[in-house]
């Protein structure tokens, strides 16, 4: 049975992260994606290290179940046939610096002019306007100018800490899934296409807000300096190992301190109650950490949850992609790819019980559909030849 959005034809001129997964999102849950790619090499993901035959594992991972098309856009003729093939998309993904899509013709005007009903998407990194619009954007710069280093540091004092992975860029693209999903169900209802706009700053922003910007939530009240956060994580150090505990509520840190065999936790005038167990942050971990030093992780795991309080092992990520729970869910699958070989990647996250995600096609190699996809959109294969000709189009036959 095909996937949720199997009939939407979505045109993809992203490159590097952000827009692709946003498109493999959307690919996975049955959407036709043509990746359009230039002549020069194609998406930057491309040219990347940790490869096989030719394909980089962050292209793989980012643009499975697509097609690819090559159009150099400088030809006259390749923006031509991309109009063409907008013509019959309900969805045009791009995520140029703001003013380069109008410039080589694809703006939303010369877009909408072919197919009104079109949703119109622009991914950038700063937003279209305002004295950093024009600034290339890559995923440390985000998580600096958006406060995440700081966050993630600790306190204003701290020395700013990046997170290891590229959250901005994989946020805005599960932002960009929702809102094309969203738009598209808008038109259903309305009959009108519309542009969605989104930035990575916009993104992570908005992600933040819901957790880590309560200082800054009461117009009036903010204070000069974040305050800091306390100086132990939630990572524990064990007998022979580390896990993770979060006894945040009354019940569960009644539990912890009856796992942990430290009944006097609970007359301890600093902890009586969740605000006051946040005030007192650093002495409550701290004995958490004490306490927790004299078993095993094994052992502390089976006691804790016996007292249901939340706990996990903290584990590599070759433990984890191995681990019964995720055995269980089916999260990790592997797949033939027809040049990588055997893959292994994380299915579509979301589970639909009647329009399942499925992973019907591995990332395509350069221009790999380029006759396919033109043959689609009524080109003949003389027209196809000289457009080749011309240089307009490349890529496989």
């Amino acid at each position: 049975m095909p996937g949720p959005l199997d009939g939407y034809r979505i045109v993809d001129l992203t490159s590097n992260v952000s827009g692709p997964l946003a498109t493999m999102i959307l690919a996975d849950q049955g959407a036709d994606v043509v990746k359009v790619e230039a002549p020069d090499g194609g998406d930057a993901t491309r040219a990347g290290g940790n490869r096989r035959a030719g394909f980089t594992a962050s292209f793989l991972n980012n643009n499975r179940n697509k097609r690819s098309i090559v159009l150099d856009l400088k030809k006259p003729a390749a923006v031509a046939a991309l109009l063409r093939l907008a013509a019959g998309a309900d969805v045009f993904v791009q995520n140029f610096r703001p003013g380069v899509a109008e410039r080589l013709g694809v703006g939303e005007a010369a877009v909408r002019a072919v197919s009104p009903q079109i949703v119109y998407v622009s991914i950038s990194g700063f937003g279209e306007k305002g004295p950093y619009a024009a600034k290339p954007a890559y995923d440390p710069v985000i998580q600096g100018f958006s406060g995440l280093a700081t966050v993630q540091a600790g306190s204003d004092e701290a020395r700013p800490r990046l997170l290891r992975t590229i959250l901005p860029d994989k946020l805005t693209a599960i932002t960009a899934s929702q809102a094309i999903t969203a738009a598209l169900l808008a038109r259903e209802r309305t009959g009108a296409g519309q542009h969605v706009r989104l930035s990575m700053l916009e993104a992570v922003l908005a992600f933040l807000w819901a957790s880590d910007m309560g200082d800054q939530t009461f117009i009036g009240d903010e204070p000069p300096r974040q305050t800091a956060a306390s100086a132990h994580d939630l990572i524990y150090d064990t007998a022979d190992g580390y896990i993770t505990v979060a006894a945040l509520t009354d019940r569960q840190w009644a539990g912890l301190a009856d796992a942990a065999g430290h009944p006097e936790w609970l007359d301890d005038e600093r902890f009586k109650t969740p605000a006051l167990r946040q005030k007192n942050i650093d002495a409550r971990l701290q004995l958490t950490q004490q306490a927790l030093m004299t078993r095993p992780a094994a052992e502390w795991l089976e006691r804790l949850t016996a007292a249901q309080v939340p706990c996990g092992p903290v584990m590599t990520r070759t433990q984890v992609v191995r681990h019964p729970q995720v055995e269980a869910l089916a999260l990790v699958v592997e797949t033939e790819h027809e040049k990588a070989g055997r893959l292994r990647q994380a299915r579509a996250a979301a589970r639909f019980s009647k329009t399942p995600s499925e992973i019907r096609r591995g990332a395509p190699a350069l221009g790999e559909n380029t006759h396919e996809i033109l043959a689609e959109i009524g080109y003949s294969d003389f027209e196809m030849e000289k457009l080749r000709a011309d240089g307009a189009v490349g890529g496989g036959a």
